[in-house]
């Protein structure tokens, strides 16, 4: 077998430790200690993220869609295959060496998305962004960390707790969609979100689509006008 070879470390923000970036043949894995965050031959749930929001939002003139978390582009590159040419992607992505390996030892995984006309990356917090819209964006997609639970930067927690979710209720427009990745189930996260409002559905995914893999979880969670 093909060993692992070490192709860069980059560190997290704040005290978050240091991601690994490692290759074996034409394999990708980018690791936290002895945690797999994501492997380039597992991209189903990923890609389901996208496309279960996204078709939730069709047919909206001019989609603007926040991807919080670049990780290997499946996400992105499925948003890309749904949306129209009239949509925008904006994508955030805390560490800037991952938009690096994006462009660099990994562009054969993220193929040409990256140089899309309707995607835009920027390197930093996505809750700054979620924060900072109001009724801005028709879908929000967070891949970030291990979803709810997460494992790699404490101030993610803030982007799955009440007040977050509130904020990301006041940056959708009516009728948008918040949708978030977890590598498992939580019975109180799908309970925080409908305090909130959310018309909150929770969909089991496999992590290799229709070939397997570990199950994941989805929320899809619906804001409706307020009354």
């Amino acid at each position: 077998m093909i060993p692992w070879s070490l192709l860069d470390t980059a560190k997290i923000p704040n005290g978050g430790g240091d991601l690994r970036l490692k290759q074996r043949g034409q394999e990708f894995s980018i690791m936290l200690g002895t945690n797999e965050l994501m492997n380039s031959r597992l991209s189903g749930s990923e890609q389901a993220l996208a496309t279960l929001a996204c078709e939730k939002i069709g047919g909206r003139p001019k989609p603007h869609v926040l991807i919080g978390g670049l990780g290997m582009g499946f996400t992105l590159r499925a948003a890309l295959g749904v949306l129209g040419t009239d949509s925008r992607i904006t994508v955030a992505e805390l560490v800037p060496a991952v938009v690096s390996w994006a462009r660099g030892p990994m562009a054969s995984v993220f193929e040409n998305s990256l140089d899309d006309p309707r995607v835009t990356i920027h390197e930093g917090d996505v809750g700054l962004l979620i924060r900072a819209g109001k009724s801005e964006f028709d879908a929000i997609l967070l891949d970030v960390d291990n979803g709810p639970d997460g494992i790699t930067h404490q101030a993610n927690d803030g982007l799955y707790d009440l007040a977050g979710l509130r904020a990301s209720w006041n940056a959708l427009r009516p009728g948008g969609v918040l949708a978030v990745w977890s590598s498992g189930p939580d019975a109180k996260f799908t309970k925080r979100l409908r305090e909130t409002g959310f018309a909150a559905d929770e969909v089991s995914v496999r992590a290799n689509g229709k070939r397997g893999g570990a199950r994941h979880m989805i929320w899809i969670a619906t804001r409706a006008a307020r009354s």
